[in-house]
């Protein structure tokens, strides 16, 4: 087995994964390629993508900002480019190469996701020359605009934006686009705007200009977005101040529903916490978070029966955070 073979697959032994298709994800690993193009100055820019159809790539839009004749690598095999179709706000460009024949990876989608999920982060981080796998979870995602925004805890650095965010049967399911400063967990963009993408109409000018929405102003950036320095900081005053406005304007939003009980629980306001909690729940069952929280507030005002209750709950909905919640309420840690 090549050497680059074997450090993937440890990596995925190591990221703990309780089931994954190791072919179905090598394939996935062969999909990552490297974009090149020098800047103005003679400096070498880079970042990456992933082989989504026949001769097409898909990478971040502001991977492409800095050089007027980009190309794709492989190895030590390169490729031209002779267009793209860009949506700017989105951050993704689809690339259409000359002549690529290579095997594109099947496209997931990211509503199929649930919190806890194992996913595989595949990308030239500090550019390297071999893709490299990094594993991690789904923390959230975030509706927006048929899709849903991927929050989480898959690394990447620079030289890895553009690059593939898989889950364990090796489908693309997000495009690695950026984290939040000291925020500690990684957004991709959702995996199913790619099929809208490829409405988009050619072009062959290159740099590709204009603002993606992570990069709009604090006050215009949607709210999952908004709560990341707050949250981060613990500042928890200003941070209540965001999520109220979050759940008045997007009152069926579970995510919202989630952060503004954890704000309130972090004002140590366990009431209106356990409120806030319920409405998450009642508009997503499945939203494992809201539930653990809900169990950590129970087991603190000692009411360890129901604490056990959403254990239960949580063991089959996402094991991790049953683990989590059972050294609390039995005490095995920090006690």
């Amino acid at each position: 087995m090549p050497i680059v073979y074997k450090i993937l697959l440890l990596l995925l032994i190591t990221s703990n994964a309780n089931a994954y298709d190791q072919a179905k994800l090598m394939n996935a690993w062969s999909s990552v390629v490297m974009i090149r193009g020098y800047t103005e100055s003679g400096s070498l820019a880079y970042g990456s993508g992933v082989i989504v159809g026949k001769n097409e790539v898909i990478t971040n839009c502001h991977v492409l900002r800095r050089t007027e004749k980009p190309w794709v690598s492989q190895g030590d095999t390169s490729y031209s480019i002779e267009g793209v179709q860009a949506n700017r706000w989105q951050d993704l460009c689809l690339l259409t190469l000359f002549q690529l024949n290579r095997e594109p990876v099947p496209i997931g989608n990211s509503k199929d996701l649930i919190k806890g999920q194992e996913l595989a982060g595949i990308g030239h981080s500090n550019g390297s020359p071999v893709p490299l796998t990094t594993g991690g979870y789904m923390i959230s995602t975030y509706d927006m605009e048929n899709g849903r925004i991927i929050l989480s805890s898959a690394k990447f650095r620079l030289g890895a934006s553009g690059s593939g965010l898989f889950d364990m049967e090796g489908n693309l399911v997000g495009i690695n686009t950026f984290k939040t400063t000291g925020y500690g967990s990684y957004f991709s963009m959702p995996a199913e705007w790619i099929h809208q993408l490829r409405k988009q109409p050619m072009e062959k000018e290159f740099p590709i200009t204009g603002k993606a929405l992570w990069e709009e102003n604090e006050d215009d950036k949607p709210f999952f977005l908004k709560i990341a320095i707050p949250k981060v900081k613990e500042d928890w005053v200003n941070f209540i101040k965001v999520t109220e406005e979050w759940v008045s304007e997007e009152k069926d939003n579970t995510e919202a529903w989630y952060e503004h009980g954890y704000a309130h629980e972090m004002l140590l306001k366990d009431d209106k916490a356990l409120v806030a909690y319920q409405k998450s729940l009642a508009i997503d069952k499945n939203n494992s978070d809201a539930l653990f929280r809900m169990g950590i507030i129970n087991n603190k005002l000692g009411l360890k029966e129901e604490a056990i209750k959403i254990h239960a709950s949580l063991n089959n909905l996402n094991p991790a955070r049953a683990d989590e919640l059972d050294e609390i309420i039995n005490c095995k840690t920090n006690c």
